[in-house]
């Protein structure tokens, strides 16, 4: 580290790695989903029968959320996220070459297994690089990445298998290119400031006297007794009933929106892949917003958790309102721009990757955002398997909208539930 008297921007460089991958990660996801009305008339499935595929990401990714958590915490989140890195691309590689719906069912498993480390790992460079006052900003930067992946690979992928001809090639090729992604995590990350070669003295002085407060406070609770030190269960479970209620929404319009808008809405293939696009770049630009504006009320005093609170809950208001309109509407031109209202202000559960670290010590960061990803994991099984068995007993998505829409409610409820025990809150 050099002397320079200007602070260097190595954080924001670490987070825009981050970014990155969370755009090539959901980028491998959405290929499925877009390609499932194809792949699904070639395999022959059933809806229900899909759902089951559509689920099967989210059943090895919950459930290694603790664990990856805990390894994070160990091990430092530079190893896990290139081994993750690596391996999604395998597994996503290895998808191209599915014989059947059992075939594709098992390397979506793989899938959701290797990338089940890169959130939470996202969550403790956020608690170690950033301040207070710029965890807003670096957790929607990475969590922006989601909807932006979806954006740019619902267009990518839709036009590649109408261009190419073959969901198979484009399979591969998206993980060929993860794999070589793999090597830029490696090389750019690292698990602490202090740790980066780059990282000048302003720029660490500027971190570190940022985190006076939270420091003092830190050091003030590991002076208590085991008890003291632990999170709340109570805001544990209002978390994890507002990340799932949450994640049924996200995940069920990256699982079953392109078929949405391929049944409902009577769309081809490339217009599937236009209107994914302008939904979820909605949804990246609300992240964005959303991170900016909490930031910029917490410079002007406000405390961060009522800011994060009254923002999350009238999200939520927002999106029950959407969901309640959309059967109404019968222009699809129509129904794509309240598509992308509702995803502007879904990605503002962006900021619930603020709550690690203000709910825990730095030492049980990791473990937090593992457990809150697992909920939110668990909502992706839940919807993915949920929605199809709607559209299968009733063949209509009117009713898949309302659950979408109590969903929003339970999502506002779990929010303003959360206590915090720690004064950086």
């Amino acid at each position: 580290m050099d002397n320079r008297s200007k602070p260097s921007s190595v954080r924001w460089l670490v987070f825009g790695i981050i970014f990155i991958l969370v755009v090539i990660n959901m980028m491998d996801r959405i290929c499925l989903s877009i390609a499932m009305p194809t792949i699904a008339k070639e395999f022959a499935l059933s809806p229900t029968m899909q759902g089951l595929v559509l689920s099967s990401f989210f059943w090895a990714y919950a459930l290694l959320q603790v664990p990856g958590g805990f390894l994070i915490d160990k091990y430092g989140p530079r190893k896990l996220v290139t081994a993750s890195t690596l391996f999604w691309g395998v597994f996503q590689t290895i998808a191209g070459f599915s014989t059947g719906g059992l075939f594709l069912f098992a390397t979506r498993l793989g899938l959701g297994a290797a990338e089940a480390p890169l959130f939470p790992a996202g969550g403790k460079l956020n608690s170690t690089w950033l301040s207070a006052k710029e965890r807003g900003r670096g957790a929607v930067l990475m969590d922006s990445g989601g909807p932006l992946g979806v954006a740019l690979g619902g267009i990518i992928i839709a036009y590649l298998i109408a261009a190419i001809g073959s969901w198979r090639i484009v399979f591969v090729l998206a993980g060929l290119f993860t794999i070589v992604f793999s090597y830029v995590a490696w090389k750019y990350l690292r698990d602490t400031p202090k740790e980066h070669s780059q990282v000048n003295q302003a720029e660490l002085a500027l971190i570190e006297s940022q985190n006076i407060e939270a420091n003092v406070i830190n050091n003030a609770t590991s002076q208590l007794s085991d008890k003291q030190q632990k999170v709340p269960v109570n805001s544990m479970v209002a978390i994890m009933f507002g990340r799932i209620s949450w994640a049924m929404i996200n995940f069920g319009l990256l699982t079953w929106g392109p078929s949405y808008l391929a049944h409902a809405r009577g769309f081809n293939l490339k217009e599937i892949g236009s209107a994914t696009f302008i939904i979820f770049i909605s949804g990246a630009l609300g992240s964005l917003c959303c991170g900016f504006l909490a930031d910029f009320l917490v410079k002007k005093g406000y405390r961060q958790s009522a800011v994060l609170k009254v923002l999350l809950s009238f999200s939520g208001l927002v999106m029950v309102g959407a969901f309640l309109l959309l059967p109404t509407l019968s222009d699809p031109i129509i129904a794509i721009l309240v598509l992308s209202i509702a995803a502007f202000f879904l990605m503002w559960g962006s900021l619930y990757w603020c709550f690690p670290a203000l709910l825990a010590p730095k030492n049980k960061v990791g473990i937090v955002g593992g457990t809150m990803n697992m909920a939110g994991s668990i909502g992706g099984i839940i919807v993915s398997l949920l929605v199809g068995l709607i559209i299968q007993m009733t063949g209509d998505y009117d009713n898949v909208l309302m659950f979408f829409s109590s969903c929003a409610i339970v999502f506002v409820l779990g929010t303003v539930l959360i206590r915090f025990n720690y004064k950086n809150s």
